[in-house]
């Protein structure tokens, strides 16, 4: 029997999915920032390892050096990024009329800003030094701020991308962009010599739990955009089933939703 128009949808398993995904993110991220913190001698071996040989490259390659700085000062910076999360603000308040979606983005990269700054301050890690720098930068070194602020903004918007329909090949095209500018933006600050590995991994992994807590939390307490639902056969008139009724438009977070 169907069920009635005043009955609760079943929740979905898609928050529980996010919950499953953030705990050993989590987990490996204290651990990181546990052994980050103690100095853990095999793991700073490693970073050293790491930084001499790809500080030997950048040196000799001065032209990948050159298109590096680029990419990581401009192209995939934290306040392109910011830029970029203030445009998908607009686009979910004027376009989709999603308001508490864009203050849960809003929240989330300050969120992850304040956890960023916070273990810089804590840990104070002292960045690379060289006698022939390639580049330089300020502030503490754990964890990458350049990292975990890709991944945080890109990882959220491809989820909202997913949740709101956007087609396969767009969605599959902006899932090449977000792996490219992760990876890329980590790979460039380690290139520089502005960044030990391990800073670089802890930014990947930190972002990733905010974003998979971000969605626990979204399903938990946001509604999912209402769907079009199809007219019977054989009506095919403009009457509300062409989903041009009074309800809340596609993407709005008015209105009752299936807790998804």
């Amino acid at each position: 029997m169907a069920p009635s128009p005043t009955e609760t949808p079943p929740r979905s398993p898609h928050r529980h999915r996010a919950l499953r995904a953030a705990r050993p993110l989590a987990v490996c991220s204290a651990l990181l920032v546990v052994l980050v913190g103690v100095a853990w001698h095999p793991l700073m071996s490693v970073d050293r390892s790491v930084a001499r040989t790809t500080h030997r490259w950048a040196v000799a390659e001065d032209g990948l050096t050159a298109l590096a700085r680029v990419l990581t000062d401009w192209v995939w910076d934290p306040q392109t990024m910011r830029v970029l999360c203030a445009v998908a603000v607009l686009w979910l308040v004027l376009r989709l009329a999603a308001r508490w979606t864009a203050l849960w983005l809003v929240v989330t990269v300050a969120v992850s800003t304040g956890v960023q700054q916070t273990l810089k301050a804590a840990l104070d890690r002292k960045r690379p030094r060289w006698p022939d720098p390639v580049d330089s930068a300020h502030y503490a070194a754990f964890p990458s701020g350049h990292a975990m602020t890709a991944t945080v903004v890109l990882g959220l918007l491809l989820w909202l991308a997913h949740r709101y329909g956007v087609s396969r090949a767009v969605f599959r095209a902006a899932v090449a962009v977000a792996v490219v500018s992760v990876l890329g933006v980590g790979l460039t600050r380690i290139w520089l010599g502005v960044h030990w590995a391990t800073d670089v991994l802890g930014g990947w992994l930190l972002g990733a739990t905010v974003v998979a807590l971000a969605v626990a939390a979204h399903r938990r307490w946001l509604p999912a955009p209402p769907r079009r639902t199809p007219p019977p056969p054989g009506r095919t008139g403009s009457g509300p089933e062409r989903g041009s009724g009074s309800g809340p438009g596609p993407g709005s977070d008015s209105g009752s939703g299936s807790g998804s």
